[in-house]
Parts: structure tokens; sequence; C-alpha cells
């Protein structure tokens, strides 16, 4: 009986770092939000991992010692085959949050058991498996640790504020959006780095956290410039954001239908947006693009410390002109209030990308880059990957990454330079996509136009994911898109092997969008 114990105990340890690991990463990858978390559950109740817990949990309730061991045994099997063969987009990262949440939730699994133990011992197993079904450990063990992680980031929050407070001459740069704020952060770098040390939040960093991050590991005494990327899930994310940093001059890159879910509203994801703006200083500037509808409608652009940009609207401070789009660069000209300034040329493609460089150019004009520096600049910008580059493969097919963070406007703009670009006569475009998420009840709506605009861009579409499938189909169907040309894949794996074996050489390939692993 001992050894039989000793066995299930190994066997149920194993299921549970492998079970919690995967839960810790879901938490991760939603934010350490918990309403975001626990609406990703209830929308994947059904992943492998959780089935097989209660199925070790149901057969611990009814079975023998010995069947309970060998049935935990192929469950530990199959939990392993699933960690491994699993490939995650985004790893889990072991931060030391994430170190702290998996000792929390360790010690608190071993205090439940033991009390099991002691009190209810021939249900011990069984109600142990029943603690992995739902999320209860990683969440109570999240609790727990509120205070503390508090109390870390308060102290790391402060530690950053004196950093700043340094650094008076400091010329700090806030970029937000709906989308095109990581683009034209990456390219205003660009720009200044010609005449300045500019520092820029890396990769994700656009949290108060990773905001904070950066100036405690990154910011140095020599560096001028400070370009702060601001994300929001929430109202009030940004406004958080510019109380630690204080901006002078602040790029509104678009407002669109992102994060619907918790947002609710386009009106809340605006106001939040433009706490940028208000947060500026009088002589502040504020760049802002009215080809985004939202803030073309709002007239914001009419206030004194704003400065505006657009491909479309003829009243724009900064407007491009005589676009002209080849297979290799992009070429176009800028009206700046009646000026017209020619002959930039860039290697990025897309009207997203110019409306993301005018915003680059406008802020370098009030920090004195001259225009032949701009120039140079623009020409050397290298695309950023996932976010409309493009690429050529040996067989001759062009490839166009638009993987990353996609959303209603970006889709639209994406499927525009499918359109525009330059093919052989019988070569096709195809778009493989899973659509959009986290837009709340618009995202059924959402997705069947999305399948409309595909339908009218392309000659093959694959679906990938189950998400969006019955939204997208939809749409592209009510076009009288041809059948044949239609294909369904669960993964980007599977659209893969499906995609490989129907190109030839000069078609044209639409990677719009991947889902997060916490969608399927």
């Amino acid at each position: 009986m001992n050894t039989t114990i000793i066995i299930l105990a190994v066997l149920y340890f194993i299921s549970w770092a492998l079970i919690v690991r995967y839960d810790v990463h879901m938490f991760q990858q939603n934010s350490y939000r918990v309403n975001r978390y626990l609406n990703w559950y209830k929308q994947c109740h059904a992943l492998p991992f959780t089935s097989v817990a209660l199925g070790m949990g149901t057969v611990s309730s009814f079975a023998s010692p010995l069947t309970t061991c060998i049935t935990s045994a192929v469950a530990v099997v199959i939990l392993l085959i699933l960690s491994f063969r699993t490939k995650q987009k985004t790893p889990l990262v072991y931060t030391m949050r994430v170190k702290r949440l998996l000792i929390s939730s360790f010690l608190l699994t071993a205090a439940v058991i033991t009390l099991l133990w002691l009190y209810v011992p021939q249900y011990c197993f069984t109600i142990a498996y029943a603690l992995l079904i739902v999320p209860i450990i990683v969440l109570t063990a999240n609790l727990i640790n509120k205070p503390l992680e508090a109390y870390i980031s308060r102290w790391y929050y402060n530690d950053a504020k004196r950093i700043l407070r340094s650094m008076p001459n400091l010329k700090i740069i806030g970029i937000t959006g709906s989308f095109g704020k990581t683009s034209t952060k990456h390219y205003l770098y660009r720009i200044l780095s010609e005449k300045y040390n500019v520092l820029m939040t890396p990769g994700n960093f656009n949290t108060t956290l990773g905001v904070v991050r950066t100036v405690r590991e990154h910011l140095k005494p020599h560096h001028e410039v400070f370009i702060v990327e601001m994300g929001a899930k929430q109202t009030g994310d940004i406004k958080e954001i510019c109380e630690l940093v204080h901006p002078t001059i602040g790029i509104v890159t678009a407002v669109g239908e992102m994060h619907l879910e918790t947002f609710h509203t386009v009106e809340n994801i605006f106001r939040t947006k433009f706490e940028l703006i208000e947060a500026l200083p009088e002589d502040g500037m504020g760049v802002i693009n009215l080809d985004s509808e939202v803030i073309a409608q709002a007239k914001v652009h009419r206030h004194s410390h704003t400065v505006s940009y657009s491909v479309e609207h003829a009243e724009a401070d900064y407007r491009a002109v005589d676009v002209k789009y080849s297979a290799r660069e992009t070429s176009f000209s800028i009206d700046c209030r009646g000026d017209i300034r020619e002959g930039y040329t860039t290697h990025l493609a897309g009207r997203g990308n110019i409306l993301n460089l005018l915003a680059a150019i406008a802020v370098a004009d009030k920090l004195n880059i001259s225009e032949a520096l701009q120039k140079r600049a623009i020409r050397q910008i290298e695309q950023i990957e996932h976010r409309l580059n493009v690429r050529h493969t040996a067989g001759g097919v062009a490839i166009i990454d638009d993987a990353y963070n996609s959303n209603p406007a970006g889709a639209k703009m994406a499927l525009e330079v499918l359109r525009e670009f330059e093919r052989p006569v019988g070569a096709r475009a195809i778009v493989v996509t899973p659509g959009f998420v986290e837009l709340g009840e618009r995202q059924a709506a959402l997705n069947t136009e999305l399948g409309r605009q595909i339908a009218q861009s392309c000659d093959i579409a694959i679906v990938v994911n189950k998400t969006n499938r019955e939204a997208i189909v939809g749409g592209i169907e009510s076009e009288e898109f041809a059948k044949e040309n239609l294909f369904i894949a669960d993964s980007f794996a599977e659209a893969t092997a499906l995609l490989t074996p129907m190109l030839r050489s000069g078609d044209v390939v639409l990677y719009e969008n991947d889902l997060p692993d916490s969608f399927k």
C-alpha cells in the first residue's frame, strides 16, 4: 500500500507540474489579468490538459489503487507528449514573478494535500486531481502573492521615477494607438538616431512595468531621447505610463476596434489613447493620424498643439502625395502645409507604413533633423519582422508577412498591398489568416467583413484555427468565391502543408495575423 501511495504521489507531482506550468503560461499570455484569463478559460474549457486531469480525477474516485496507478501513469505519458509536441509561439518566460507564482502554487498544493491526507486519506488524490480541473491553484496563488507583487512593483516604479528625475534634459516621446505604434517607434528611432543618442522601449515592453524595466535596465545618462511605446488594455493604462515618464511629444497612430472585450466601446478606446495628448505640457506637441476615421471625426486636429498627418486628407499638416509602389520600394513626396518635399524612398510597403513614416517625420522636424538626414534614414530603414514586411523565396514566391497583432483597419491596408502587388500574369494572390480576436460582440461581424475583403482581394484563401472560422468563411462565401479555392486548416502547420505543394513562381502570399497560443 505504501508503495502504491508513493507511486501515486510521484505521478501526481509530475501531472501537477505539467498542468500548472501550462496554466501559468496562459496566465502570463493574458497579462496576469484575472478577468482575461477566466475569459480565455471559458472559451477554451476543452483543453487536452484539463481533459486529462478530469479523467484522472474520475478514475481515482471509482478504481482500485492499482488501476489508479496504471491510469495515472498513462495520463502522465499523455501529458508529457502534449507538453513536448505542442510548439508554443510565445514560450513561458521565467520571470521572477512567474517563479514566485510557481513556488506559491507548489506550497499551496502541498498544504492542501497534507490536510486531505490527515482528514480524508481515502479521497486524497481524487480531490487533489479535482483541483487541477479548474485553475484554482494558480489563481489562489496569485491572490496570495498580490500584496508582495504590489509592493515590489511600487518599489521598481519609484526607482524608475528617481532615474527619470535625474535626467531633466531627456526628451521623452510617447507613442500609442490601436495599431502602428511599434512600427512608428522603430522608424522614429532610426531617423532620430541620425542626430541624437536614442533609447526606445524594446519588444513589447509597452506596459507600465515594461517601461519601468526599460528605465531601470537600459536608460543611461548619455541618452538624449527616450521613445516610449504605450499599450493599453483598459481605460487609465496610458495615463499611468504618462504619470511615470511625463512625455513632451505624443503620437497617436490610430483608434480602432481593438480589445473591445475590455474597452467595450470605441469611445473608451479613443479616450484612453488620447490620455497621451492630454498629458502633454502646454509647449508640447501631439501628432495624430487623420486617416483614422475616429480621430478625424473628433476634430481634435484643430487644437493648437497638435500636428496631423494623412495620405487621404488634404487638410492634414503632413500629407503623403505622389505615392508610387513597386515590388522593391515605395517612393513619395510630402505636402507640408503647401510646401512640397520630394524624393522620399523606402523599402517599406503599404499605406500603413507611409503613415507611420509621416508621424516620425513630423517629430523629426520638431527636433530639427534635416530633410537630407531624414531621407537617408528612411532609405535605410529595414522592414520589421511580422509587420507587413516583404521577402522573396528562392522559388520566386513573394511573402507578405503581417502576422503580428492584426486588426480590422490594418488587415484592410494589408489586403490593399496584396491587390496592388506587382506579379506576373497567371500568378495568384493567396491569403492565410485566423482572423481577429478580443473584439467582444463585434468579433463575428468584423471577421465576416474580413472574409468579404479577402474574397475581393485574393485567388486562394486558407482560414486557420477554429475561433473565427464560421464568420470568415461566411464572409468569403457571400462574395461567391470559388469553393475549390477556399481551404480550412486547424493550425498554421496544417496550413503550410496545404499551401506548399500548390505554390508556383510569381505567387504572392499574405500571412495576416497569428493568434496567441491561448486561442484555438
